[in-house]
Formats: structure tokens, sequence, C-alpha cells
């Protein structure tokens, strides 16, 4: 049988991707396909970063391509090419940032800002280029989750230097003023200051800008629908009833203002006991998986209530990098792999295609 660029189509055609459920033709992630003789070489070219994966996928692709009758040599060569994607209609997207992620909760203590700073971390383990942004005003906590001290830079006085740490940009109001002083704003200054931290800091060259959202509904929460371009938001909540009757509404008000939901993490699904190791579901069960069935949307992973994520975050060592070989930590990455995929099959950003149009008197 001769080996033709269609069989091999046609062979990849059954192959899924793991990550996005879609077949890898289908996702046009099979690049460059070169034959000689009945040796195939091509490209697996991926649209979210999965470097922890690659090998897996790579042997999928090669296990498929042994099928075919009379195959010779097989190359498969895999990499990610990360784009901009478009964001909620009428707002631009940020100079040198592609993707923005908002993290959210409805209520407090779910572990939104420890979901967020692993969530950023594991795209980063994942080889993206990432950044953090602690959108909590009134209580920021993840200059203390990095490990971070100090304030930021600034080269000409007007723009700020992100803060860096464990491979990942960041910034938070916390790097700009002392931790005891509280703050106390109304809400337009609020929104001021979030809008400032955002727009003033030199990100470089990001990939993804995870935004540490503060709980619940309010001004920072409608700034951020009406003024950030957002390309997706995660819901985080808790098995528990008043936990996801807060994360219902959370949801419905990012679908409100034509933000996708990339889907909901589901914190502290089971508690697993430090000194025998026994799980189990203290917070109640499924909680999570019942919302992402009522909205249609995904539910990307279940955490456990686990000591080691609270003790490793509080030292300004995330479970990620603190463990990076743990079940924990896959599961964290599983779980960014699963947002940053629902990004790379949403619309593509097509501003820069198009030229400004401007009207003068002559």
């Amino acid at each position: 049988m001769a080996i033709s660029e269609l069989l091999i189509q046609s062979t990849l055609k059954l192959c899924i991707d793991p990550n996005t459920g879609k077949d890898f033709i289908s996702a046009k992630s099979i690049k460059n396909i070169q034959i000689s003789g009945n040796d195939v070489s091509l490209d697996v070219v991926l649209g979210y970063p999965a470097q922890t994966q690659f090998d897996v996928i790579r042997q999928q692709v090669v296990d498929a391509l042994r099928s075919i009758e009379g195959i010779g040599n097989i190359t498969v060569n895999i990499g990610s090419r990360i784009v901009a994607h478009s964001a909620q209609r009428g707002v631009n997207l940020l100079p040198n940032v592609k993707n923005v992620i908002a993290v959210a909760s409805g209520k407090g203590g779910v572990g939104k800002s420890t979901t967020s700073v692993n969530l950023a971390l594991a795209l980063a383990a994942e080889g993206a280029t990432v950044g953090l942004l602690d959108a909590d005003i009134y209580g920021p906590s993840q200059p203390q989750m990095l490990g971070i001290s100090g304030r930021p830079d600034s080269a000409d006085g007007k723009s700020i230097e992100p803060m860096r740490a464990h491979g990942i940009q960041a910034m938070s109001i916390g790097f700009l003023v002392d931790t005891d002083t509280p703050m106390v704003w109304r809400g337009p200054m609020v929104t001021g200051a979030l809008e400032q931290l955002l727009r003033d800091t030199r990100w470089q060259d990001l990939d993804y800008l995870v935004i540490d959202l503060p709980p619940g509904t309010g001004d920072i929460q409608l700034t951020l629908a009406q003024k950030i371009p957002v390309t997706g938001a995660i819901i985080v909540t808790t098995p528990q009833d008043i936990a996801l009757l807060d994360a219902r509404k959370g949801l419905k008000m990012f679908e409100k203002v034509g933000i996708p939901i990339l889907g909901i993490v589901e914190n502290m699904s089971t508690h697993i006991c430090s000194n025998c190791g026994h799980e189990e579901h203290i917070f109640g069960a499924g909680g999570g998986a019942l919302m992402a069935s009522d909205y249609k949307v995904d539910l990307l992973g279940s955490l456990p209530l686990d000591i080691n994520i609270r003790m490793q975050a509080d030292s300004g060592q995330p479970t990620v990098v603190a463990a990076p070989d743990s079940a924990v930590s896959a599961s964290y990455k599983q779980i960014a792999r699963k947002a940053a995929s629902k990004i790379a099959i949403a619309s593509l950003d097509h501003s820069a295609k198009f030229p400004n149009i401007v009207i003068q008197k002559t």
C-alpha cells in the first residue's frame, strides 16, 4: 500500500487529543507532513501549553501511525504555539498580553487565590509565559503566596516593572503598601487602582495573564467585565450548597457580560487525613459536577482539602513548585491544560489584521 498524505490524515483523524477532546486533524494540529518512500515525518503544533505531555502525545501519534501497513521510520516533532484570542465585544486586547484568564468565586474562603497562583505556575510549568495580577485590593495575598517582598521598580516614573518569582511575572497592591496598612477606599478608588495596576505594569510578552479576583460580584468584577479584555473565566467553588449558590451567581454574571466560562474548579472536594491518608467528602460530593452539568460548562478538575497545599502557599512555595511531581500538582497542571485548550479552540483575535481608518479634512 502506498503511503499518502491522505492516508496519514485519515489515520490521525481517529487520534484524539486528550486535552481538547478533538482529533488532531480537525484541530489543525498536524503540520508539515513529509513522506520519503515509506518514511514519514510531521509536526504536531498544539494551541496550548502542554510541555509535560509532549512525550505522551508524541507516542500517541506514533502508535496511531504504526497501524498503517508497511510504514517505515516515523518522526514526530511536537511543540506549542499560543496566539491571542478575542475578548468580550468592544474591549481591545492589552499590549504584550495575548490572553487574560479571570479566576473568580461567589464567596470567600473557597481557596480561589491558592487556585489562581497554582494555575499560573502550572501554565508556566507547561511552557507558557505567564503573569499573575492580584486584583483583591482590600486583601492582597499573592505577595505572600509567591514569597515576594520589596517594591517594584519604575524606570520612567510612569509605568512599573512586574515582580518575578518562580518563573512568572506578578503585580499586586500588596507590593506598594505596607503589610498592615488597610485599604480604606470606596468603590471608584478601588476600580481605578485595579486599572492602573493592570495597564501601568510593563508585562513582558505574556501568553496568559491570570487575574485573581476578589470574591463576589461587585465593583471590581463589573470593571473587569466592562473595561478589561477577558478571554475566559474560571469559577472556583467547594462542594457545599452555600458555596455553590454563590458560585452560580458569579457564573451568571460573566455570562451576562459576554465573557466565556472556561470551566469550574471544585476545591476542597475531599479531605485527606494527614495521619492515615483516609479520604472523605466532608463538604459534600458532586456539587461542582452538578453545577457544570446545569450550566453546560466543563468541570476542569477537583482538588483535595490537603494541609500541604495550605502550608506550601503560606510559605511562598505553592504546590506546583514545592512538590512538582505530586498528585495535587498533576491536578493543577491538568486544570491548566484544560483551561488553555478551551481558549485554543475559541475564536482568534483578528484586530491586528485590520488597519485603523483615519478621516482627515483635506
